[in-house]
């Protein structure tokens, strides 16, 4: 497998490697439209997301259609760990954003995720960006995602994809200051 990784900015480098980025094909054109932004810091996360994608791909009620490149990035809140992986997927899902959210902790837990503190290392890290045009404000669901805007290992992932909103794309660029 190549890894191919390239600065993009002073502690920023695209990662790009087997299925980041990648477009596969919409075999089927239902569902609500979601980015998830995935990152990891422990183990190999290269390694992993290629799994993640690969349980996503045998599930019934997750489709992948794109992928970022991924984006290795310094730590932020606690600082005191290894540099971390983000990338974006999108899917299509007939599930609704509640019950992609509890698919989204089963897979944290399923590839080894523990909660020990906040900004703690972690295997896997599964945050859901956005859903459709929704806007949702619960305490244990916001979408949009309420910190997108002010991450770069978002913005950038999200730059780089042929499939987001123009409205998106401008926003994602404006921020990044391109």
């Amino acid at each position: 497998m190549a890894r191919y990784r390239r600065p993009v900015a002073p502690g920023l480098f695209w990662l790009r490697t087997e299925g980041f980025p990648r477009r596969w094909r919409e075999a089927s054109r239902r569902g609500a439209r979601v980015w998830l932004g995935i990152g990891g810091n422990l183990g190999d996360p290269p390694r992993r997301f290629r799994r993640l994608v690969r349980w996503m791909e045998r599930q019934r009620d997750l489709h992948p259609v794109e992928s970022s490149p991924i984006l290795i990035n310094p730590p932020f809140g606690y600082r005191d760990q290894p540099e971390f992986y983000n990338a974006v997927l999108l899917l299509r899902t007939p599930l609704g954003p509640r019950a992609l959210l509890r698919r989204m902790l089963e897979a944290e837990r399923r590839f080894g995720r523990r909660r020990s503190f906040p900004n703690a290392p972690r295997t896997l890290d599964l945050d859901l960006l956005f859903y459709e045009g929704r806007r949702i404000g619960r305490p244990e669901l916001k979408i949009p995602h309420p910190h997108w805007r002010e991450r770069p290992s978002v913005i950038l992932p999200l730059a780089e994809m042929d499939e987001l909103p123009p409205r998106l794309r401008r926003t994602a660029l404006q921020r990044w200051g391109r």
